[in-house]
C-alpha cells in the first residue's frame, strides 16, 4: 500500500491507574459517535513521541504521562468521500497513524480542555478500552479496533 497520500498523524490512548482510558467528545460535532482519543498531525521536524506529547497537552492539558508502548506500523484509515474540510482540500486520502499508550500519572484536575486555542473536545470521561470502536465515527472504526488490540494488555479486565 502506498502511504504517501495519507497524512502523517499520531494518536494517544491515555490509561489511568485503574486501567480505564480517556475519551474526549468532539466539540461542535452532533451525534452519538463523537467520542475519541487525542490525535493530531505531526509538525515538520517533529519526532513521533514529541508530536504525541504535544497533541496530548494541547487537547487535554495533560503533561503527567509516562510512555507504555507504541504501535510499530502505521494504522491507516480513509476519509469518507463526502467529507469536506482542509485535509481533503490538501489532497489527503486519509490518515496514517502511529499510536502511543501512556499512563496518566496526575490527578483529574490536571485535565483542561481549554488548554489550546483550538478546542478539540467539549467533554471528557474515563471508560473501558473495549468501548472505543463503538464510540468513534464509522470510518475510523477499523483503525480503533487495531488500537484496542495493540494496547488491550494495559486496560482493566472486562
Amino acid at each position: 500500500m502506498d502511504l504517501s497520500a495519507y497524512r502523517p498523524n499520531v494518536g494517544v490512548v491515555l490509561f489511568n491507574r485503574q486501567g480505564q482510558v480517556w475519551y474526549g467528545r468532539r466539540a461542535g460535532v452532533v451525534g452519538t459517535q463523537t467520542w475519541q482519543f487525542p490525535q493530531g498531525g505531526i509538525d515538520d521536524g517533529e519526532e513521533l513521541l514529541q508530536a504525541a506529547r504535544r497533541e496530548l497537552a494541547e487537547e487535554t492539558g495533560v503533561h503527567s504521562a509516562t510512555l507504555l508502548d507504541q504501535t510499530r506500523d502505521w494504522i491507516v484509515y480513509d476519509f469518507p468521500e463526502d467529507m469536506i474540510g482542509k485535509k481533503i482540500a490538501k489532497g489527503w486520502r486519509g490518515q496514517k497513524q502511529i499510536w502511543f499508550a501512556m499512563r496518566f500519572e496526575g490527578e483529574d484536575s490536571e485535565i483542561d480542555l481549554e488548554q489550546h486555542h483550538e478546542i478539540e473536545f467539549d467533554a471528557w470521561r474515563w471508560g473501558a478500552l473495549s468501548e472505543a470502536p463503538g464510540l468513534i465515527v464509522p470510518f475510523k472504526r477499523a483503525a480503533y479496533e487495531q488500537v484496542v488490540a495493540a494496547f488491550a494488555r494495559f486496560g482493566a479486565p472486562a
